[in-house]
């Protein structure tokens, strides 16, 4: 049997993947230096074989049309639901890069649907190999001779699945940026220990949409969920030879397929069609609670591995076009992602892969918008980097991407891999420079001045609070960007945990195997004088209000800033990693978010919820126009909007900006122009943060020729928000500009200012 399309090699391109079209599918696969392709027709036949597995029966279709390099064709009687892989026939001839091997059968990239395990013994590698008995390891030449054992039964299997047919999808939430506050969370980790979901939708795509895991999600405050990888993945195969699995997601396998572990065990067994309507309903249920779903994506490399590694989809269809080599001989692969292997994205069918995947979670999917994990290799050229790449001008001008949510992680861990604030608008970044200010200030900088050693003062401090415009301000035009370019985070899910940052001065990763040698060694963190966590009666037991003060300033610190602000899950509740900072492989308890609240867990989430609260309220908490630190048009011509103030109520003199022994500033910030009618007239926010090891007396600052009150809204002293003390108005006190008021020991205190009623 072959396909039936009448052969040419300068032909139109149809659609990559295999797609159900009349009574039969139409196919197309990229493998533009073989010799030939064959869609392989996978089915099972009665009976089994001796170790209890499924026979399989292979149904090999030629594909007779080449255009360009990519082959394709018209195969009847193909069906929903029918598994397939392709061999390809070709040279061997690794030291060119071309590693064409037929006996190894492989998954579509356009596959929407995946089925099955891999197997990770020497039967999946493209050249010989074997395995280990005593280490469990691979070993063999990956520049030797071509393996010719047969791998269909240890790879999984490709499933042709056709459009959904559905009610109408509800509209997307299209949060503004202002607005934005982001959840990173883990799909399996999320509710695989919440009681109040159902036991078979723990973990699940489901689970994350069961009406108690929105309420909490909606009752927290945040707005856009965003999922570590729910691409197809796998696990590495020095993990499986530990006993280990990959947890995080971030080894992708397919780039359209869902990955069905995180179904429920009825879906999955219906078929990955059915997986799929699961994952579209998730996202229907989140956007009727009015949450965004933006997803973690790999684009960078996948789960192939380095030159020793298997050969189950990329690397035996086109392995010089998907992956950048270094153009020598032998041919090596340039690894600037630390996995292996990176794709070529001088390549314009890996730029069109990621963004034929991209428009089909936004438009099949219904997905919000993306986080593009080390998106700095998808900015690479011949040169290096350039925020003009091919890639990232189409995202920015593709009518369906553009309109979504778009988040680099700017970096890798090629030659200048770090290139924070370099790229172009609509794109948000993670802020790695927030993180690591925010950490410095109220956690290392007191632990160095605790042994008399000196930190720093405030400068760095500040400018990350006002939306680290030194990062996101240039460009042409210049400030275009705002204050929402940046992803403001103190965690996230790679490094400790909110609650381990103030409890461990040292990463604990002996569980992941590796000695230590994995995590990194800058953390910032502070265990205020006792490692890990203190027994409730032991004597370390005094550090534990410390700590709990300084997670709630790191809190603050995060969610009153300008930018976008980022919660990892769990640290709203005080979850513990103990002490892991690279849980990337620990599918367990150490993990999962843990939904069992002591008093003070709930305190923290009490507090998340009444700052996250405080933020949605007030409009100067939330901006998307850079402070220039003058007066705007219509303003009070002596009103910037923000000015800084030292602990005498007098603004931050140059001297003292470069004075690392000032840890006392005063931040006041008002709103910009264009609060609609229904938002709170509370145009004036004081953020007073005392940095040092004592407490501090203040003269809160002023407010230029108007009349204003100051009313304490949150003091990072309070264990929970009900300890403030509120009028009848629920303003609290009313303090005169001048006043002077103390600050504990590191502590932060925020004021609103109203207008005076004889005004």
């Amino acid at each position: 049997m072959k396909a039936t399309t009448a052969a040419s090699v300068h032909g139109p391109v149809p659609p990559f993947g295999v797609h159900r079209h009349g009574s039969g599918v139409q196919v197309s696969v990229l493998a533009s230096h073989a010799t030939g392709v064959d869609l392989c027709l996978i089915d099972p036949a009665p009976g089994s074989a001796s170790d209890g597995l499924p026979q399989l029966t292979e149904r090999r279709v030629p594909l007779v049309e080449q255009s360009y390099g990519v082959w394709h064709g018209f195969v009847p009687g193909v069906h929903e639901g029918q598994r397939y892989g392709f061999r390809v026939h070709g040279t061997w001839d690794p030291h060119a890069g071309l590693r064409h091997n037929p006996a190894k059968l492989l998954v579509d990239p356009y596959a929407r649907g995946l089925v099955g395990e891999l197997d990770y013994g020497p039967v999946t590698y493209g050249h010989v190999a074997a395995l280990d008995p005593e280490t469990g390891a691979i070993t063999g030449d990956p520049f030797g001779a071509p393996d010719d054992r047969d791998s269909l039964g240890h790879v999984p299997l490709s499933v042709v699945v056709g459009p959904r047919h559905h009610h109408p999808p509800v509209r997307r939430p299209n949060v503004p940026w202002r607005d934005t506050v982001i959840y990173e969370a883990h799909v399996r980790g999320l509710t695989q220990q919440l009681s109040a979901v159902p036991e078979h939708l723990r973990g699940t795509y489901a689970g994350l949409a069961h009406p108690a895991t929105i309420a909490h999600l909606v009752e927290l405050g945040v707005t856009t969920v965003e999922l570590l990888p729910i691409h197809a993945f796998v696990s590495e195969p020095h993990l499986i030879a530990k006993g280990l699995t990959n947890y995080w997601g971030y080894n992708t396998l397919g780039f359209f397929a869902p990955h069905a572990p995180y179904a429920t065990a009825a879906a999955r067994a219906a078929g990955p069609g059915a997986v799929l309507d699961e994952v579209k309903g998730m996202v229907q249920l989140l956007h009727e609670a009015g949450l965004e779903v933006v997803l973690d994506v790999v684009y960078n490399h996948t789960c192939e591995g380095g030159e020793p590694g298997q050969q189950i989809c990329w690397r035996g269809l086109d392995n010089s076009a998907y992956y950048l080599h270094d153009g020598g001989a032998p041919a090596h692969l340039v690894d600037v992602t630390g996995c292996g292997n990176s794709l070529d994205f001088r390549r314009p069918r890996v730029v069109q892969l990621a963004l034929d995947s991209l428009r089909y979670w936004a438009q099949e999917i219904g997905v919000d918008g993306f986080r593009f994990d080390l998106a700095v290799t998808l900015g690479r050229d011949g040169a290096g980097f350039t925020s003009n790449h091919p890639f990232l001008v189409a995202l920015q001008t593709d009518p369906v991407i553009n309109q979504l949510k778009l988040i680099a992680e700017p970096w890798d861990v090629g030659m200048g891999g770090w290139q924070t604030g370099h790229f172009p608008p609509p794109m948000a970044e993670w802020n790695d420079r927030f993180r690591n200010a925010i950490r410095s200030f109220w956690l290392s900088d007191p632990s160095a001045a605790a042994h008399g050693l000196p930190g720093h003062g405030v400068r760095e401090l500040a400018t990350r609070l006002a939306g680290s415009a030194d990062l996101f301000g240039h460009g042409d035009p210049p400030l275009v960007r705002g204050p929402i370019a940046s992803v403001n985070y103190v965690t996230a899910h790679d490094g400790f945990t909110l609650a381990d940052l103030v409890a461990y001065d040292h990463k604990h990763n002996q569980a992941n195997g590796e000695n230590g040698r994995d995590g990194s060694d800058d953390n910032r963190s502070w265990n205020h004088g006792v490692e890990g966590p203190v027994p409730a009666h032991s004597p370390g037991v005094a550090v534990a209000p410390l700590r709990r003060r300084s997670i709630r300033n790191l809190m603050g610190m995060l969610l009153l800033s300008a930018g976008t602000p980022m919660i990892t899950a769990g640290d709203e509740m005080g979850r513990t990693q103990r002490g892991n900072n690279n849980a990337y492989c620990q599918d367990n308890e150490l993990s999962w978010v843990s939904w069992d609240l002591s008093p003070w867990r709930q305190d923290l989430l009490a507090t998340t919820q009444f700052l996250l609260a405080l933020r949605r309220d007030h409009l100067a908490l939330r901006v998307d126009e850079f402070f220039l630190g003058h007066p705007q048009p219509h303003d009070e011509p002596t009103q910037p909007d923000l000015a800084w103030y030292d602990g005498c109520g007098q603004e931050v003199s140059h001297a003292q900006w470069h004075d690392p022994g000032t840890r006392i500033v005063q931040m006041l910030r008002r709103e910009r122009e264009g609060r609609t009618s229904d938002e709170i007239d509370d145009s004036h926010v004081l953020l007073v943060i005392n940095g040092t090891l004592d407490p501090a007396d203040v003269v809160l600052a002023g407010r230029g020729n108007s009349t204003r009150s100051w009313s304490l809204a949150w003091d990072s002293t309070w264990e929970n928000p009900a300890e403030r003390d509120g009028g009848p108005d629920g303003r609290g006190t009313s303090l005169a500009a001048g006043v002077t008021v103390q600050l504990e020991p590191l502590s932060i205190q925020v004021y609103l200012a109203y207008l005076d009623d004889a005004q």
